[in-house]
């Protein structure tokens, strides 16, 4: 079927007259006329009959205008569609994140983000730096936010944008023998350490810190998948943890756990944003990736 007849026709029904319709469509008169006339003729179908000096619906005309405004109106729906997907105000956002991001960042990103983009879906998953790199790069995530840095995921395969970076703390109970002083790092490693598990980017920082200083690595008494069960072990009056600052610090400041300096050791946690290398993103994940990096200022 012609649709380009299908819609000269079906302006005309609309507007239930050929010049009406022939000044909307900027055409003139006898040229709507003549493609009427060869749509029926193409589908073998009386679609007007002429009554007092006007045009009248025949039975199939009627029923063939109804249907064609079902498809104009799907057209519409497509057209705006696309505008908005062009625009990133549709579409799904699969983000994978590490604890750290996944409570103290994204929740705020989030909830800015949807205020402009209402329709696009947000499936928001937290695991471990492993997990959400092994969801970027197979395509089960598209875009992660968690801590680490270049060299620990050499891949040809992501991009990395830095957002900020934040320090990793030594914490241990309030009350503890080596709360607020400055010890060695063989000291720091006798306490009992609780930590996530295998995959977490900061039990690997701690493990290639001891490997750096030559120290034995320290025993892992308490092994949690979640950041929260450690730091509430820890806050029960139990072993040591190696955490990011930003998740401890008013704990700290409240002076419900306590810091340890361990000396020599200042170490640095950069949070990023990880997208494919080289994949053109969504509108809708690339106007969240824009959002992020405004919102840290990079």
């Amino acid at each position: 079927m012609n649709l380009h007849a299908l819609r000269l026709f079906y302006t005309v029904a609309k507007l239930g007259s050929v010049t009406r319709a022939a000044d909307e469509l900027r055409i003139s008169q006898p040229a709507v006329t003549k493609q009427i006339k060869q749509f029926e003729k193409d589908i073998s179908t009386t679609l007007f009959v002429p009554r007092n000096r006007r045009i009248q619906l025949t039975d199939a005309g009627e029923i063939l205008a109804e249907q064609a405004e079902k498809l104009f109106s799907l057209e519409r729906q497509m057209e705006a569609y696309l505008k908005d997907y062009a625009l990133g105000k549709t579409g799904t956002i699969r983000l994978a994140a590490t604890y750290l991001p996944a409570n103290f960042l994204i929740p705020a990103w989030a909830a800015q983000f949807k205020k402009e983009h209402e329709d696009v879906e947000m499936m928001i998953t937290t695991m471990n730096s492993r997990e959400a790199f092994n969801q970027l790069i197979h395509f089960e995530a598209d875009v992660a936010v968690f801590g680490g840095g270049k060299d620990e995921q050499e891949t040809d395969l992501i991009h990395w944008d830095e957002l900020f970076q934040d320090e990793l703390w030594f914490v241990v109970p309030k009350g503890h023998p080596f709360a607020n002083k400055e010890i060695s790092l063989e000291e720091m490693v006798t306490v009992p350490f609780i930590m996530r598990e295998e995959g977490s980017s900061t039990r690997e920082r701690l493990f290639a810190l001891c490997k750096t200083y030559h120290v034995k690595a320290p025993k892992i008494s308490l092994q949690f998948s979640g950041l929260n069960e450690s730091i509430r072990a820890v806050l029960a009056g139990y072993g040591a943890i190696f955490i990011s600052s930003l998740v401890v610090r008013d704990l700290v400041e409240k002076g419900e756990l306590s810091q340890v300096y361990v000396k020599g050791v200042q170490l640095k946690n950069s949070i990023a944003i990880w997208t494919r290398k080289g994949e053109v993103l969504t509108p809708a994940v690339q106007s969240f990736v824009d959002l992020v990096k405004s919102s840290t200022h990079v």
